[in-house]
């Protein structure tokens, strides 16, 4: 299934929800269990750092398609990759009837001793020019609202957001983001520099305070001072408290976002269900969508 229908004919926000590879199969099966009875739209699988968890990702998807009935992407991370891996993972899907792969670059694997294919991809934008010249998949691809890390500026990073798009992206999964104004910002400036496709909002509830600084470190995500003071406050509160909270602030992020017309809402779910079952719930009481 090409997924871009979606964003073409929706006329509600369309629900999307990421998966990683699992390590625990049965606590997968019982996330994806609860989270399918929500019915998303369509679900994501991420690919690892220099095709770690290629075997990992291909049966994930296989899983989610086969035994639970749903529209799949696949993601693939070419860093490290020469041209035939790359190939050979995408036939593979194409195989599995994937009609749409979501493209980054990828992080450089840690493994002290990983030697890059010498012909890999060293930006996301030259993949998705090799796959659309090679495949007729629809091809998405990643957005920084605060910038990417790497990135000289947050101009320079929507330049290059723009070569994705030139060279066949056809629409985009913003990494996620705690204060709104971010996403509008970003969309304002996209827009301004002629960016037209779909550009879909990722949120990231708060699972744990430990993860949710981890993953802010690691993504350059902001953490605003209101959240970091009542993160400070809850420290003691345990799990939880935790939770509840991370529930109630993706909740009014969600709020204030479906007013704003925004194509869908992509969670990252961590292979966890009941922070997203929650907020769609909640979100669907209001009559949001």
């Amino acid at each position: 299934m090409k997924i871009l229908q979606f964003y073409e004919n929706n006329q509600k926000p369309v629900i999307s929800m990421e998966f990683f590879p699992p390590k625990d199969i049965g606590a997968f099966d019982k996330a994806v269990d609860e989270l399918v009875l929500l019915k998303p739209d369509y679900v994501t699988v991420t690919f690892g750092a220099g095709g770690s968890t290629r075997d990992g990702s291909y049966q994930a998807v296989k899983k989610l398609i086969e035994d639970k009935n749903l529209p799949v992407v696949a993601y693939i991370a070419g860093y490290g990759l020469g041209p035939n891996d790359i190939t050979d993972v995408l036939d593979k899907y194409q195989a599995l009837g994937i009609g749409t792969i979501f493209v980054i670059r990828g992080d450089k694997p840690r493994e002290a001793d990983f030697t890059p294919h010498p012909d890999s991809f060293s930006y996301a934008y030259q993949m998705i020019k090799f796959i659309k010249e090679n495949y007729d998949f629809t091809l998405g691809c990643a957005g920084y609202p605060e910038g990417h890390l790497e990135a000289e500026s947050p101009e320079a990073d929507i330049e290059h957001l723009k070569l994705k798009v030139d060279s066949g992206a056809e629409y985009i999964v913003t990494q996620y983001f705690y204060d709104n104004s971010m996403y509008t910002g970003f969309v304002e400036k996209c827009r301004a520099t002629g960016i037209d496709v779909p550009i879909i909002p990722g949120i990231m509830p708060v699972y744990s305070i430990k993860m949710t600084n981890m993953l802010a470190k690691l993504c350059g995500a902001t953490i605003p001072e209101t959240m970091r003071q009542k993160l400070d406050s809850l420290t003691d509160a345990g799990s939880e408290a935790v939770l509840n909270y991370g529930i109630d602030l993706a909740t009014e992020q969600c709020r204030g976002l479906v007013p704003q017309n925004v194509p869908g809402l992509h969670f990252y779910t961590m292979d966890r269900s009941r922070s997203t079952s929650e907020i769609i719930r909640r979100l669907k009481a209001d009559k949001l969508f």
